[in-house]
């Protein structure tokens, strides 16, 4: 199952940063196995410090920052971390175990390990308990709240850190109640027949879905404005190249809005990108959109060569199970 919670991009969305006096951060960083030469984190404001790696490949850097809620990336993966006065950050970690791998050691980083681990509750509690039927997961989800909160209780924390990830706590328990639902009715779409659509395709004149018959087709929903949809293309690139010649199309389906539609022109050409590349007809409100009940991009949807759907909310490019389950479809 992919990870859909994570704390720290809550925490983000529940604030609006907490202090507004910047103080100095020491921050270092030892990764093995990083995915990028360059660690960057970002905070509430549009707070944003690049680091890169030195000749002993560690990151280090100095820079000033308000006491708040962030973000640190290694190339497509990100964790939460929280910087207070003072913070002398010493991160370790293996980027192929990227989560579960995560420690930090200095100065104020009580918080940030414990948003860490937090992560890893969260994903645990996503992996076991959506399988659960309605009444065992609205119970576990209850209790998990509870428990939550009373981990951060009692945690020896910073009071203004406490205050925002309870909110953040908040936020998980209506979010994961209302993917839960989402993810109910996505199983009922598995094994119907796709709702069609006719739109515009980049080369020139429309292309609808039911033109593509008697072939499977990996869909692909994206927006030029979505960094995360951004993160996939190399990796849905490759798969189109290792899947060429089979019996599969790749149909990227942009939800730009109407004013944007000269810029997803511009980016599909500038970037070179394969597959069929589509526009939809009225971006989230398009019926073939919203027939699959799509609330966040990127999606991908796998579908059969009659029409049926394989899967309402396929695997993404980057995960190894999406080429496994091709690999058992077209070989």
């Amino acid at each position: 199952m992919k990870k859909l919670f994570v704390t720290g991009l809550l925490v983000l969305t529940a604030l609006n940063g907490i202090g507004q006096t910047k103080s100095q951060v020491k921050f270092t960083a030892k990764i093995t196995n990083r995915n990028s030469d360059t660690l960057v984190i970002k905070g509430a404001n549009n707070f944003k410090q690049v680091i890169p790696i030195n000749k002993k490949e560690i990151f280090v850097a100095s820079f000033t920052a308000p006491k708040g809620f962030y973000r640190f990336s290694d190339g497509v993966e990100s964790s939460s971390l929280f910087l207070k006065p003072g913070s002398e950050v010493n991160l370790t970690m293996n980027a192929k175990e990227f989560d579960e791998t995560i420690v930090y050691k200095g100065k104020g980083t009580n918080e940030s390990n414990f948003l860490a681990q937090q992560a890893l509750r969260d994903e645990k509690f996503e992996n076991e308990a959506f399988a659960k039927e309605a009444a065992e997961f609205a119970s576990l989800l209850q209790e998990k709240k509870k428990t939550d909160l009373d981990n951060i209780e009692k945690g020896d924390f910073d009071p203004e850190f406490k205050t925002g990830l309870k909110k953040s706590v908040e936020k998980f328990h209506e979010y994961a109640a209302q993917q839960y639902k989402s993810e109910a009715d996505m199983k009922k779409l598995k094994g119907a027949v796709s709702a069609d659509f006719d739109y515009e395709n980049h080369k020139g004149g429309k292309t609808k879905l039911s033109d593509l018959k008697g072939k499977y087709v990996y869909i692909d929903l994206w927006a030029t404005w979505c960094g995360p949809c951004r993160a996939e293309i190399p990796f849905l690139q490759k798969i189109e190249e290792k899947y060429h010649g089979k019996n599969i199309e790749f149909v990227s389906v942009s939800v730009d809005a109407v004013k944007d539609h000269d810029k997803w022109q511009k980016f599909v050409t500038d970037k070179q990108l394969g597959g069929i590349q589509l526009f939809s007809d009225n971006e989230w409100n398009s019926a073939f959109v919203t027939s699959y009940n799509v609330t966040g991009i990127p999606r991908f949807i796998l579908i059969d060569p009659k029409g049926n759907i394989l899967e309402p909310n396929a695997e993404r490019p980057s995960s190894p199970e999406l080429q496994k389950q091709l690999d058992a479809l077209l070989n």
